[in-house]
């Protein structure tokens, strides 16, 4: 009996000192802790359109998480879903830093995209289901937010642009109100230009010399509205020519401009009543190469020594070329374009330059017709008025009033 008393000790003393030992070498083992709270997930999601788009956004708003900038597991952002159905795959289309209560979701127009369906496509008429996620800063996310469902839809007008809207409306009241001014026989100031007051007089000189004159419409494009603009002058130039009878030359660099260009000498001629005078082959066809172009006409002034020179259109970097080879002939230069990186070198070599808007304008003066003149004149009035609003802004946002300023900003 004493034998298994001491034994049954000894199993004790043993099983103790095995506690105690595993006890003391895993000193780094604890209860398990338990699972990190969740966060708790955005509510009240709201899905709505965008007011002024097109039919490719809508906007989802959302009541902040209650974890959001409190509690132990603070919320860091939240994540939104996108589908086309319930049950489909939902992409995550945004993600909104936290304290922010709504994201602008803004669907591509493609619906497909490597003739697969594009996910982020977003049409009008179009049920779209969302669902959202809070982050934690510990990197645990809550649950989802209910289901919701929007559409979003083709707006026809955008609200931000009224005062664009009234803007116009002014304008085209302007012009209408000229023109018709200008139908009833009112005489439009239009202040003098000095590249235009100057045609008259070097047309005369290049008679009096019996030399031509050259007229070059530039390396543009027929469509171009700096070349537009200078048919206009060309018609003029033209018919003064007829009544003179002085050779006019006009080469250019595309087929399109020289049908236009021939026609409209051809008519400047009949309208001065001298059709017998017109040949076609001073209107001539050069080449479509911008420098070989130039180097065409620079020789032709040397050959025929030009008394006057008009440049009227589009122009590039040969425009100093040509204004440097006139000037050794000993011509009168004219020109004009609203290339702004030209106008230095026109300003410089030339004898008159008609500076951006004056080339456009020089048509109504020139012509002195209503539906020219009126333009120009409602233009003029339209740049008193943006001036006006201009030095408002400045005043009025020195003392904390920002309505002018948004107001030429959204026009500009």
């Amino acid at each position: 009996m004493i034998r298994f008393k001491i034994r049954l000790a000894l199993i004790l003393i043993s099983a103790s000192v095995l506690l105690l030992f595993g006890y003391i070498s895993s000193p780094g083992q604890e209860l398990e802790a338990p699972p990190e709270p969740l966060p708790a997930p955005p509510t009240n999601v709201v899905i709505s359109d965008d007011p002024n788009d097109d039919g490719h956004t809508t906007i989802v708003s959302w009541q902040l998480s209650r974890d959001d900038g409190a509690g132990l597991n603070n919320v860091m952002a939240y994540e939104i879903f996108r589908s086309t159905s319930p049950e489909g795959e939902f992409l995550q289309v945004g993600v909104m830093g936290k304290g922010l209560d709504s994201y602008i979701d803004r669907g591509e127009k493609e619906k497909t995209r490597n003739g697969e369906p594009n996910p982020r496509y977003i049409g009008a008429g179009i049920d779209y289901y969302y669902k959202m996620r809070a982050k934690s800063t510990t990197g645990t996310y809550s649950e989802f937010s209910e289901l919701v469902v929007g559409q979003a839809k083709n707006n026809w007008y955008h609200t931000g642009k009224t005062n664009i809207m009234i803007a116009v409306l002014i304008f085209s009241g302007l012009v209408i109100y000229f023109i018709t001014a200008a139908k009833r026989g009112k005489e439009l100031y239009v202040r003098p230009i000095a590249g235009i007051d100057a045609v008259d007089e070097s047309i005369g000189r290049a008679t009096e010399m019996g030399r031509p004159i050259l007229f070059v419409l530039g390396t543009g494009t027929a469509a171009d509205l700096a070349t537009i603009a200078g048919y206009t002058i060309l018609a003029r130039v033209a018919k003064m020519t007829a009544d003179y009878q002085t050779k006019v030359l006009v080469p250019v660099n595309e087929p399109v401009m020289l049908a236009v260009a021939q026609e409209t000498v051809k008519s400047a001629y009949m309208e001065a009543g001298r059709p017998d005078m017109y040949d076609e082959q001073n209107i001539f066809y050069v080449t479509a190469m911008q420098f070989p172009f130039v180097a065409a006409v620079c020789g032709l002034m040397i050959r025929e020594q030009t008394a006057t020179n008009f440049y009227m259109g589009i122009f590039h970097a040969e425009s100093l070329i040509l204004a440097e080879t006139g000037a050794i002939t000993g011509a009168i230069q004219i020109s004009g374009t609203d290339q702004l990186a030209q106008l230095p070198f026109f300003i410089a070599a030339t004898d008159y330059t008609l500076i951006g808007e004056e080339l456009y304008a020089a048509s109504g003066y020139l012509s002195k017709e209503a539906l020219l003149l009126g333009p120009v004149k409602a233009q003029d009035y339209a740049k008193v008025i943006l001036l006006t609003l201009l030095g408002l802004a400045v005043i009025t946002w020195s003392f904390g009033w920002g309505f002018f300023k948004s107001l030429i900003s959204t026009i500009s």
